[in-house]
């Protein structure tokens, strides 16, 4: 456990993270203490959270973590969080169903298991409870009063209820155009919601501003300054994914690229749980999927490049349209270390994939979940995912969150009096 004197904000609080004990440099290495950092002071490269993990027999680890509560906390001795976090005000996300979509699998070709994680059945629909449940244990920690982020909308709703429900103060920040569902849904947990006009990058870029600002004292945004606990929050999707298979790794999974910190974290994750000795150490390939509406990093793995060149976004995957994506270099790295890929998709074939899982599997996705189906098949007829081997697919939000993106083709079969002669007249008897 690291204790240490935080001084900021409103008062001087001691900040107890379990086994984190350091923040260090992705680019040089250099360490600080944990504080509300997100860049190193050297080099200006991302600052990742550095744990003192547990040490000793994987199988008492093993089944330390399969004795915990259903919900991230199991991954306590994994997490900066404090030991008794599972006691405290949270959602509790978590522990989501892995499912295998035998169904979804003989559509695609798929011999060697297919499963989707799927992320929708977290409290407000979407992976990003997780993330914002670290940084919620971060805030606490150091003393912020006010939950923040810039956001494409699945974040806004994670922070305006996990603010709500830890007895914090939120204001999040959002581009101006956003799906009207998800607005509500950012909106209705009480905390203030400013709409933006631009695109998320402009978000970005103003709250970066807002927190060197004497307006932005005492707010944690929890992906910028609290960014390298936040992203710690993805690592538990790895954990999951490998404990309910069996505690081993998959041979593959796909993965969508928005900022590129979900991606990174889910590899960190798994070269976790192989040093603890908790899953065979095997290899295991990661891909990514964007929209071709806003897919810098899959061009640049396409040409080859090790830089990501910005893109305005332009696509109905908006929870993905980052056109400047802070960790893509590093999605880069991964998918070519593991021997992956990054692929993109159009609009046409995210809804063709968002109705293709609702239809075999009983899962309605988002727009992101259309983007890795949609990636997935692509890439399985392209010869690049094998099909003999045990494939991953993350689904990561409610598609009730994106109902504009299939509302057009998602409609009654037919409208009839209350008759049965009407039924049979419409040809339905028998369909």
């Amino acid at each position: 456990m690291a204790v240490q004197t935080i001084a900021g904000n409103a008062t001087t609080a001691s900040v107890d993270l379990g086994p984190a004990v350091a923040l260090s440099c992705r680019e040089c290495g250099e360490r600080f203490d944990l504080g509300p950092l997100f860049a190193c002071a050297s080099c200006f490269g991302p600052l990742e959270v550095a744990y003192d993990l547990p040490a000793g027999d994987p199988e008492a680890l093993r089944k330390r973590i399969e004795a915990g509560p259903d919900n991230i906390w199991r991954y306590a001795p994994l997490l900066p969080v404090p030991a008794d976090v599972a006691g405290k005000p949270n959602l509790n996300p978590g522990f989501t169903k892995l499912v295998k979509a035998d169904n979804l699998a003989r559509e695609l070709g798929v011999t060697g298991g297919l499963y989707v994680k799927d992320d929708s059945g977290n409290p407000t629909h979407s992976f990003k409870d997780r993330v914002v449940a670290i940084a919620v244990e971060a805030a606490r920690a150091f003393g912020f009063t006010t939950l923040s982020c810039s956001s494409t909308g699945n974040l806004a709703g994670a922070v305006g209820a996990a603010a709500a429900r830890a007895g914090l103060r939120s204001c999040v920040f959002i581009p101006h155009d956003l799906e009207q569902g998800k607005v509500v849904m950012a909106a209705v947990y009480g905390g203030e919601l400013v709409g933006i006009e631009g695109n998320y990058d402009d978000v970005n870029r103003f709250c970066s501003e807002l927190i060197g600002d004497p307006l932005g004292e005492g707010w944690g945004f929890v992906n910028v300054n609290l960014r390298p606990y936040y992203g710690e929050g993805s690592k538990t999707l790895a954990y999951e994914i490998c404990e309910q298979l069996g505690w081993r790794l998959p041979d593959q999974i796909v993965i969508p690229i928005a900022s590129g910190s979900q991606l990174t974290k889910i590899d960190k994750g798994f070269q976790e749980l192989i040093r603890l000795g908790l899953v065979e150490d095997r290899p295991y390939k990661i891909f990514g999927a964007q929209a071709e509406g806003c897919s810098p990093v899959s061009a640049a793995f396409k040409a080859g490049h090790d830089v990501v060149r910005p893109q305005k976004p332009n696509t109905i995957a908006k929870s993905l349209a980052i056109g400047n994506p802070a960790d893509g270099p590093y999605v880069l790295d991964i998918a070519r270390r593991t021997g992956g890929a990054v692929e993109d998709v159009n609009d046409e074939q995210v809804v063709d994939a968002i109705k293709l899982l609702a239809r075999t599997e009983g899962i309605f996705g988002e727009t992101a979940g259309g983007v890795t189906v949609g990636v997935t098949k692509k890439l399985i007829e392209a010869g690049v995912i094998d099909p003999a081997l045990t494939t991953v697919v993350l689904n990561t939000g409610d598609g009730l969150k994106t109902l504009d993106a299939v509302s057009a083709t998602s409609q009654a079969t037919a409208t009839i009096k209350p008759s049965l002669d009407a039924f049979r007249a419409a040809g339905l008897a028998s369909a």
